[in-house]
């Protein structure tokens, strides 16, 4: 696999106590001089290991993997060594990050959940720490399907081969997690300055301390579980847990994470910036330099399938004359151009001197980035009534609050938190796609087109954004469509090698080291093209 040289040292500056002590889980080391469970507490851990997740989605579950496989990005002409993106050739030693990154991660939650559990004045860090574990967990299992739980991140007590959990397993597992974390946190909240520590804008790099918004939080991520599992060999329980979502409701806005990203340390700085634009010294990233959209997703703003002029001019450089092209062409031609440079900015300048105060994905240098956005949450509601679930508004509402929430968040300009009004846009968007069930719902004359056009425009909204959702969506729904072989109707690889129909993956594989290490539990179903999550309909 190629490499991915702009892994910078984000992961390993801002990360410093994160790293130093995956390992050793913060309370066996026993030098003096070294810092230890007794000064590394739950308020220093937290902000740096959100961050690192964050990266992580973004560069492991996102620029490196699925926005390949989701077609939001291709390599451009004039660059070589994509063959295992061009072909889809998934092994033991493809994206491994997406696997030890993660769980890196999760040794640090789990290791203030221990200290909240020894310690009560953390356990309101205990209880989003477990928010935040089941964020990550979901991740993985996505991802591989079944993965080590109810034995996992215990080294430390001698277990270093946990068993692997079956994935509807792992998933019913999580939503009691979840529920668990509610219930610490709507029980110490009340405590606070009375024995239980409070966050505050610096141990909280998400929401500063808001315990009210955490909960909602965790609905959220109850709801994208709840919603990806329906229908599967887990359906009874998730009818089930449906009626029992706690009654804070769901965060409706951008959730954003921001430690303190900065221009003048060096790396540590917004994680799109770092993948899609440039180092904090101005140097421009191989995806900044190389990469463009596919002619696939591009057809979604410039005509072809959907005209969306407005985003068009937010995410690409130069719309609609931006160049696109095809996964797996390598004759230069109009399906495989050069990259213009800096494709996802539409600032001005470049390297050091681009611009801070810019719309679209690329915002600053400074800017937080999200954990979940309102767009995605609006269409996890409309999804979930549509399944005759109305937990907070009726499917075509919450559709078209998706849509402005998309416009929205991307007018949004460098480190602004205050959203525009962008109705008059959205009118626009409706009255240029006015024949459109995608756009506007009301023309959807059968459940299987409302669900297309919840999931289409899902798509549209986590382009670059969050594009490990967008491929686990299609792989469930098989939606936005795709046929053929043209590239402006499927965003497969000319050169795919898959066997699966869609000749598209279907999971990532475990990586090698595991196997070496924990082989006799690793599950022997690994293969990319046939061996299905347990949520994937085929």
């Amino acid at each position: 696999m190629k490499k991915y040289l702009i892994k910078t040292a984000f992961a390993g500056v801002i990360l410093f106590f994160t790293f130093l002590f995956n390992s050793c889980d913060l309370d066996i080391n026993e030098n003096p001089n070294s810092a230890t469970g007794a000064v590394v507490t739950p308020d220093l851990i937290l902000p740096p290991t959100v961050a690192s997740t964050v990266y992580n989605q973004i560069y492991y579950y996102g620029y490196a993997s699925a926005a390949y496989y989701a077609g939001f990005q291709v390599p451009g002409s004039g660059i070589a060594g994509f063959g295992e993106q061009y072909s889809y050739n998934l092994t033991s030693s493809s994206v491994t990050g997406a696997w030890t990154e993660i769980f890196a991660n999760l040794r640090q939650y789990n290791a203030i959940i221990r200290k909240s559990t020894d310690d009560p004045k953390y356990a309101l860090f205990g209880g989003i720490a477990h928010i935040l574990k089941v964020y990550a967990y979901q991740l993985l299992v996505d991802a591989y399907g079944n993965v080590p739980y109810t034995e996992a991140l215990q080294g430390k007590n001698g277990n270093y081969t946990p068993k692997y959990d079956k994935d509807s397993e792992v998933y019913q597992l999580l939503v009691g997690e979840l529920d668990e974390a509610i219930a610490i946190l709507k029980e110490n909240q009340s405590h606070i300055g009375g024995g239980v520590l409070a966050l505050n804008s610096i141990s909280d790099p998400v929401f500063s301390g808001n315990i009210t918004q955490w909960i909602q939080l965790a609905n959220n991520v109850k709801l994208r579980l709840l919603v990806r599992a329906e229908g599967s060999t887990i359906d009874a329980f998730v009818q089930e847990a449906f009626g029992k979502f706690s009654t804070e409701g769901f965060l409706k806005e951008n959730a954003l994470v921001n430690p303190g990203y900065s221009t003048s340390t060096i790396d540590r700085q917004n994680p799109y910036w770092n993948v899609y634009h440039s180092s904090t010294a101005g140097t421009i990233t191989q995806s900044a330099n190389f990469y463009i959209p596919s002619r696939y997703v591009f057809s979604f703003y410039n005509g072809v399938k959907l005209s969306d002029e407005f985003r068009g001019k937010l995410i690409y450089k130069g719309f609609p004359n931006t160049p696109n092209g095809q996964l797996g062409q390598e004759v230069t031609g109009p399906d495989h151009p050069a990259s213009t440079k800096y494709i996802w900015f539409v600032g001005t300048g470049t390297g050091t001197a681009a611009s801070q105060d810019n719309a679209g994905i690329l915002k600053s240098r400074t800017a937080g980035a999200p954990i979940i956005t309102a767009a995605e949450v609006y269409f996890l509601l409309a999804e979930a009534a549509l399944n005759g679930h109305v937990l907070d508004g009726d499917a075509q509402s919450n559709f078209e609050k998706g849509i402005e929430a998309s416009f929205a968040y991307l007018s949004l300009k460098g480190t602004e938190t205050a959203l525009p009004d962008v109705s008059a846009a959205v009118a626009d968007y409706k009255e240029a796609n006015s024949g459109s069930y995608l756009v506007n719902y009301h023309l959807a004359t059968t459940d299987a087109q409302r669900l297309e056009a919840i999931i289409t425009q899902k798509y549209i909204a986590l382009n670059i954004i969050n594009s490990n959702e967008a491929w686990n969506e299609f792989r469930r729904t098989a939606y936005p469509r795709i046929s053929g072989t043209d590239p402006v109707s499927t965003f497969v690889s000319i050169q795919s090698a898959s066997t699966h129909h869609d000749k598209l993956p279907v999971r990532l594989v475990y990586p090698q080291a595991e196997i070496n290490l924990n082989g006799d539990n690793v599950p022997v179903n690994r293969n990319p093209y046939s061996d299905l999550i347990f949520w994937d309909k085929d």
